[in-house]
């Protein structure tokens, strides 16, 4: 097995370029485990973790501009006032070790449908930055991002140079069930950002479809109801049977299957009340932080 391991981002944009089938190491997190298992044997590696352009993050334009390389352990103290719905999955990663470990970057890299990163990715409307050194720089919003289990649109000589990131106007909330709070796959898993500025509401739905995806039809529920009844405005708390009815929208987009960690039913059932959940734990917060939300 080949090794490469560039110290700048033009060098390794080159060696992606030079090494088609190669396969990019992040935080490696997921790729050293299917190696130690066997499960995966590539021609050759791709050590990203010396590039130094991949472990900042800024403002871009109103944005926040995450390199692929900036660890969960530095979303949760850096960026956990800005961007809290990644923050809040980013806590729910392993063990601190692994957190120190594993980067955003990486998790998209992997697109596994059980990816904590993914929901408050999808609920904020993220847009992926990828690269090439023949083509250059693309955007690719993050629904479009994924394209099957553990497959994304990367193309053999692109690498993943950040994910931009408008932090949502209003409040953001996500959870998972696992047999455990953390240092677990996730069974099923919902992210949802408010966005009163445009009075819209995005989700993210994860380990209960063969991607991670949205549900577009909740969204335009929700949004609509709370705008028919003139809730942006108001504040006024969100009634039971509108989150019940969210609730069931969510789980409706799901399409889960029966695996060892849980079954189908399961998956389903759960997610429609993570949604009802995030949605009035997030409406609350709407309604006692006006001034963060306005």
């Amino acid at each position: 097995m080949d090794f490469r391991q560039p110290s700048s981002w033009a060098d390794a944009l080159a060696a992606r370029a030079e090494y088609p089938d190669a396969v990019p190491l992040a935080g490696g997190t997921d790729v050293m485990v299917e190696l130690n298992f066997d499960h995966r044997r590539p021609a050759a590696l791709l050590d990203l973790t010396r590039v130094p352009e991949l472990r900042d993050w800024s403002w871009d334009r109103g944005r926040v501009r995450l390199g692929a390389g900036v660890s969960y352990a530095r979303v949760i103290t850096e960026l956990g006032h800005l961007l809290p719905g990644l923050a809040m999955a980013a806590r729910t990663v392993g063990s601190p070790q692994i957190r120190n470990r594993g980067t955003v970057g990486g998790n998209l890299g992997a697109a596994s449908p059980a990816g904590d990163s993914h929901p408050p990715l999808l609920a904020a409307d993220a847009v992926v930055e990828l690269e090439s050194a023949a083509r250059g720089t693309r955007y690719v919003p993050v629904a479009e991002f994924y394209t099957g289990v553990k497959r994304n649109v990367l193309a053999a000589d692109e690498l993943i140079a950040a994910v931009l990131i408008t932090p949502p106007s209003g409040p953001q909330q996500f959870s998972k069930i696992g047999t455990r709070n953390a240092m677990v796959i996730a069974v099923a898993a919902f992210g949802l950002a408010l966005h009163p500025d445009r009075r819209a509401v995005g989700t993210g739905i994860g380990s209960a479809a063969p991607t991670p995806r949205r549900a577009p039809a909740a969204e335009a529920f929700l949004a609509g109801e709370l705008d028919a009844a003139g809730l942006w405005e108001s504040r006024a708390p969100l009634p039971d049977t509108l989150a019940m009815a969210f609730g069931e929208r969510v789980a409706a987009a799901t399409a889960p299957i029966d695996d060892v960690r849980g079954s189908a039913a399961y998956r389903r059932h759960s997610l429609g009340v993570l949604a009802r959940r995030a949605a009035t734990w997030a409406w609350n917060d709407y309604g006692r932080r006006p001034e963060r939300c306005a």
